[in-house]
């Protein structure tokens, strides 16, 4: 499993892939959401403003899987 910084307290999922390199355009969650691809802690995720936070674990079928830490400022 890898690890995704961020320097918020939360970040939205749609933001959070885009920033950290696994989608490059917010279009591309689409298809993701609609497929039921994205899990946030084990739980299928359905609106690409899903919020997301330190310690939550993002898994995509056939992608990858991330745990969100805590980047220092």
């Amino acid at each position: 499993m890898e690890e995704i910084e961020i320097y918020t307290s939360e970040i939205n999922i749609d933001q959070l892939l885009k920033w950290a390199g696994i989608i490059d355009n917010g279009a591309q969650i689409k298809p993701l959401l609609e497929n039921k691809l994205i899990k946030l802690n084990g739980t299928t995720v359905t609106e690409r403003r899903k919020k997301v936070r330190i310690n939550d674990v993002i898994a995509i079928d056939g992608i990858g899987c991330w745990r969100i830490i805590t980047g220092e400022a």
